[in-house]
């Protein structure tokens, strides 16, 4: 019996094989070069398709309601097929499974060691107006805007972060300063954990737009800032919990080095800032991010389920912001 490595390969770049049939063998193979492209390249293809790679994110994936064009297991993934199987077999999302050997996944996968499994998902296509719509079970809208956060690490934990503590959408802008990373890369994606598949993300909207249709909206904006000893004529800080998070709110969170473009800080309708120990400058912008949406969350689910007593000494009505003495 011949040996996979001297199967002969026919024109589609699909070859016979003893271990299956179907594996496609040739790294000129369409859906190999789509899979390279999306992983290892970054870029989406023409119909925004984007890859995600590993079990867990190929799971988020196919949970998430987005459109999947194809999912890719190797040689050594085959043992997650029974994990994924459930999810694959669905007639309502028909797509391509194909097989390839570890050694040309390896070509395409962006991770140092691949778990083999990879699937090309289209994000779903989000407007203005879904995002400022009040989902079920939430008592507003409560949104981040990223405006210059260029690290993709970031950008996909910030989106985890404040998906895990309620966010009902996310947009991504460039500030003036930088760009901010795609939160649909692979970096990105891996970071947010999947999140970026399930929140409503409007990307690489202009901000002077962005920030002209929410006043339209009725949201109010929070500028993420930094205590300073020149505030240069900007409003004072307010802490997280003189906040009314119950109210429509963007929280406008900027560059890691630089933050906000000053002209953005002047023009929200608060700043916010974290009160933290002498001899600390700053948290780093995830960081401040998990804080600020915790303080978010802590409102907004007693609100929610107001039978529950709360244990914080500090008042809990939700009246406009007021500064402290």
């Amino acid at each position: 019996m011949a040996s996979p490595s001297k199967a002969t390969r026919p024109a589609s770049g699909a070859a016979t094989s003893s271990a299956n049939p179907h594996a496609i063998t040739s790294r000129d193979n369409r859906w190999l070069k789509a899979f390279r492209m999306a992983l290892r390249g970054g870029l989406p293809a023409e119909d925004g398709a984007v890859g995600v790679e590993g079990a867990r994110l190929t799971e988020e994936a196919l949970q998430s309601g987005c459109r999947i064009e194809a999912v890719l297991f190797s040689e050594s993934g085959e043992r997650f097929r029974e994990r994924l199987a459930p999810l694959i077999a669905r007639p309502e999302i028909a797509f391509p499974v194909l097989h390839t050997t570890d050694r040309l996944f390896e070509g395409i996968a962006d991770t140092e060691h691949p778990q083999g499994v990879a699937a090309l998902v289209v994000p779903r296509t989000v407007t203005f107006d879904d995002l400022v719509r009040t989902p079920e079970g939430a008592c507003s809208p409560l949104l981040v805007v990223l405006a210059g956060v260029q690290d993709p690490g970031n950008v996909g934990t910030i989106l985890r972060t404040a998906a895990a503590f309620g966010a009902t959408g996310a947009v991504t802008a460039a500030s003036g300063v930088s760009g901010t990373a795609s939160p649909f890369s692979p970096k990105a994606l891996r970071a947010s954990a999947g999140a970026a598949l399930h929140l409503p993300i409007l990307a690489g909207m202009s901000l002077a737009i962005l920030l002209a249709q929410l006043k339209v909206a009725g949201i109010s904006t929070l500028a993420s800032s930094v205590p300073s000893d020149a505030e240069d004529g900007n409003a004072p800080l307010l802490a997280p919990w003189q906040v009314n998070w119950c109210a429509p709110v963007a929280l406008l969170v900027g560059n890691e080095g630089a933050g906000l473009p000053a002209d953005v800080e002047r023009n929200a309708d608060a700043r916010i800032g974290i009160p933290m120990s002498s001899g600390v400058e700053s948290l780093n912008a995830a960081a401040a991010a998990a804080v600020l949406f915790y303080e978010a969350a802590r409102q907004r689910n007693s609100v929610a389920t107001s039978s529950v007593q709360s244990t914080d000494t500090r008042p809990t009505e939700n009246a406009a912001p007021k500064r402290r003495p």
